[in-house]
């Protein structure tokens, strides 16, 4: 007796219909994965920002503590090391007040120096979703060190 023939096997004729799925669902997963990753990326450069902020606001104050620098020298500094900065951004504040006034007299008189940035906002470099996030304010309060002499270190510099 002759087996009975089939017009074509079942596994054939599914394996036709499935064609091109593979690449329709790496697209779906792929464009989910890929903004996951750029929006990680763009969370950790705004943390960059951020960080970088504290630390230009310690080093404001370190140099203001240690230093004969004028506040336009320790302004420049901070700018050099984080360029979203404006002068307007920082601020610089002496306790008791007014005790900067005279620059001779300032290292002996000042006792406090408060560094501050305020007001920044960093943009991301999303093509499609361009966003400014407000940074938290930042602020350094140091007490002054060496009144009479400054050390002239590479902070100075």
């Amino acid at each position: 007796m002759k087996p009975l023939a089939c017009p074509a096997p079942a596994r054939l004729r599914r394996g036709t219909r499935q064609r091109g799925t593979a690449i329709v669902e790496f697209g779906l997963i792929a464009g989910v994965f890929f903004t996951l990753l750029i929006g990680i990326a763009e969370f950790s450069r705004l943390l960059y920002y951020w960080n970088t902020a504290a630390e230009v606001t310690r080093l404001g104050a370190r140099m203001a503590v240690v230093c004969d620098a004028q506040d336009a020298v320790i302004k420049t500094r901070m700018r050099s090391m984080l360029p979203v900065l404006q002068n307007s951004n920082i601020s610089l504040s002496y306790e008791p007040a007014g005790c900067d006034a005279d620059a001779a007299t300032a290292r002996a008189s000042c006792q406090t120096v408060t560094v501050s940035v305020a007001n920044v906002a960093v943009s991301t470099v999303i093509p499609m979703v361009p966003l400014r996030v407000a940074m938290p304010p930042f602020t350094t309060s140091l007490t002054r060190e060496s009144m009479q002499t400054s050390t002239g270190g590479a902070i100075c510099s």
